[in-house]
């Protein structure tokens, strides 16, 4: 009995963990980005407390981090207002060229697309609009909360670093120190080769738009820029929409498919060839774990999991690095091949 009770414990207090996790989102999502963006940016402020006052140099870091929040933030709604604007005036086109195909499937015995032609009109461009506005207000609120829990958390960092170092803290704590510091590494690392691929990304597929002739090549830049933040299904996303957009413009299923294989093909060979070359083994991390976990997380905390579900993975995988029973888990979910030789000899 108290083995069965022991057996089970650790998939009961799992499944709570999960499901607090779910049902208290409203904190636990701004407290996962908090803590993510002060791992990017503490290094700026440690540089900056070395040269002037603690409060100064956290003023600076919240300002810089603001600046490139809001510029990023402001350029992603920008293309995406673009998109919406030439959406809604141009539904009618949408609609009858997909009027056209859903005859053409009809007539070939494919009627379930009948009855969707009904609900592709302005007005559900409209809903869909408002829709999209509602949750834009809603991330106000939820930037504040970040702003205020980065700001709390700047201020905590080395308060809390020499509570890790006290005698009491010891073993743990200094296990802790260097898996913070290793987590610390290669968010900060994680993010620089993602926002370089993701700067590329968004450059290819705008001059690549103008060639195609294509229209809002500005904004399907700034979409891939943004979408490629989010590993695997958003360059897929990325991808559809143009394509989409091309069969309204050009009329053409074939212009269309060129279209989507030309962007595929870019996303290709940046997210596989030039990420993985820029990343090196220390992120190596499996395609499976990475797919999962942006899976997982889309399910758990929407659109905002999706974005933070690769780091909340790495920094599961270094924990479990650090502690011996578990260190078989993060040689799972690595692609470091390193490892396992290590684990052989």
């Amino acid at each position: 009995m108290a083995a069965g009770g022991r057996s089970i414990s650790p998939l009961s207090t799992s499944i709570l963990v999960i499901g607090l996790l779910y049902f208290a989102q409203s904190i636990f999502v701004p407290l996962s980005f908090s803590l993510f963006i002060i791992a990017l940016v503490w290094p700026l402020q440690a540089a900056l407390k070395r040269r002037m006052p603690q409060l100064l140099a956290l003023l600076i870091t919240l300002t810089v981090t603001i600046v490139v929040i809001v510029a990023v933030g402001s350029s992603v709604i920008w293309g995406f207002g673009k998109l919406g604007h030439w959406l809604i005036v141009n539904a009618s086109r949408f609609q009858a060229i997909y009027a056209d195909w859903t005859s053409w499937l009809d007539e070939r015995g494919v009627a379930v697309a009948g009855p969707l032609a009904n609900h592709f009109d302005v007005s559900w461009l409209i809903r869909f609009t408002q829709g999209v506005a509602g949750q834009l207000n809603g991330f106000a609120g939820f930037a504040i909360l970040v702003f205020i829990f980065v700001m709390l958390g700047l201020l905590e960092v080395d308060d809390f670093n020499a509570r890790l170092r006290s005698p009491a803290a010891q073993p743990y704590g200094e296990k802790i120190l260097l898996a913070n510091r290793e987590i610390g590494t290669k968010l900060r690392r994680f993010m620089v080769v993602r926002s370089l691929a993701s700067v590329l990304t968004g450059l290819v597929v705008w001059g690549f738009a103008l060639v195609a002739g294509l229209e809002l090549a500005a904004a399907w830049g700034t979409i891939a820029f943004a979408l490629n933040y989010i590993p695997f299904v958003g360059p897929f996303i990325a991808t559809i929409f143009p394509t989409l957009f091309a069969i309204a413009q050009f009329g053409s299923w074939q212009m269309a498919l060129a279209i989507f294989i030309s962007l595929n093909l870019i996303q290709f060979i940046i997210g596989s060839y030039l990420e993985p070359l820029l990343t090196g083994a220390s992120l190596a991390i499996s395609p499976f774990a990475v797919i999962f976990a942006v899976f997982f997380w889309s399910f758990m905390w929407g659109i905002s999991g999706a974005f933070i579900g690769v780091p909340i993975l790495i920094v599961f995988m270094v924990y479990c690095a650090q502690i011996p029973s578990s260190h078989w888990i993060s040689v799972l979910l690595s692609a470091d091949t390193s490892q396992f030789k290590k684990a052989e000899s």
